[in-house]
């Protein structure tokens, strides 16, 4: 009895152990110096996946004196802690603030650890409200795919929120935050440190990969958001999706791309043209190069002759 009850102890204790390491096991970052102090962890271009726990997008961090300003905590509680890890190779300084530069799941749900590390969490007003009404259901879509590797994910919302602009003064560092008028998501911001004329452009920069149109984005706003990126002129871009680019990149991956879609869309409606005859005379071929052109561009297209009946 004795040798069976130890047996059992020993199987539970393999248990915890391999349930431990699965959890440690979040994907692997390697940060990526983009200025002086400046970081950016570039995600996987594909679409969320098992392998790559749901941060198929960007995000980074910047150090002062001070202590550590994160921009977007990632998709989960294991993979901001998998940051959190790469961000202590270059710093040992603590993360004193997390930006939130939208409502987009990878974007913020990774919250609650670096909430539980002591940091403020920051978004924009609007970002909040899409995070309130979309969250529950982001997590919800998440789970299936990545399974025990959302464990320790729970909804953490932003504490300090602001309008239009917030700034971070921090170990003799300067960091502004600003909303112009969101795009992909309600509550798209950017952040932007003038001093190197670097910019983290969340959601509002897509490069290398076909941006998305999701039924809460808006392309004129969209629009509108990435001409006042423009106005910054910005010396580099960390994208919300794809690698570092400059504003050129930017500007044809992004805003050349929704132009088109405007454009286009805004004639055939006024002329009278349904949906599906909208989107076969519309040519995208100019962009068939962006990663999902195939899978993204009807969507993408429908979407925006759906606006323009709003409009």
């Amino acid at each position: 009895m004795k040798t069976t009850l130890t047996r059992m102890k020993n199987i539970y204790i393999f248990l915890a152990f391999s349930l431990l390491s699965t959890q440690a096991s979040a994907v692997q970052f390697s940060p990526v110096q983009v200025s002086t102090n400046i970081y950016a962890f570039i995600g996987d271009t594909g679409m969320r996946s098992y392998e790559n726990e749901g941060m198929n997008a960007n995000a980074g961090f910047i150090v002062t004196k001070a202590g550590v300003v994160v921009v977007d905590s990632g998709s989960t509680y294991l993979v901001a802690k998998a940051m959190h890890a790469a961000i202590k190779k270059i710093t040992q300084q603590p993360v004193k603030y997390v930006i939130n530069t939208g409502g987009q799941d990878h974007r913020w749900l990774g919250n609650g650890y670096f909430k539980e590390q002591g940091a403020q969490i920051i978004a924009s007003r609007k970002a909040l409200t899409d995070m309130q009404e979309r969250g529950a259901m982001e997590l919800a879509a998440l789970k299936p795919e990545l399974r025990e590797k959302l464990t320790g994910t729970h909804i953490v919302y932003p504490e300090r929120l602001f309008d239009q602009t917030d700034s971070i003064k921090l170990g003799g560092e300067e960091i502004q935050i600003l909303f112009f008028q969101g795009g992909h998501t309600p509550g798209d911001a950017v952040v932007w440190l003038a001093k190197s004329r670097t910019l983290f452009s969340g959601d509002l920069v897509f490069a290398d990969r076909m941006l998305g149109i999701l039924p809460v984005s808006n392309s004129k706003d969209w629009l509108a958001s990435v001409e006042k990126i423009e106005k910054l002129n910005p010396k580099v871009i960390i994208p919300g999706h794809g690698k570092v680019c400059d504003l050129t990149k930017a500007r044809h991956d992004t805003k050349e791309y929704l132009t088109l879609l405007r454009n286009h869309m805004r004639k055939a409606y006024d002329a009278g043209s349904d949906l599906q005859q909208s989107i076969n005379t519309l040519d995208q071929s100019a962009f068939r190069n962006l990663q999902h052109y195939d899978l993204l561009k009807g969507g993408n297209a429908s979407r925006v002759y759906l606006e323009m009946e709003t409009e």
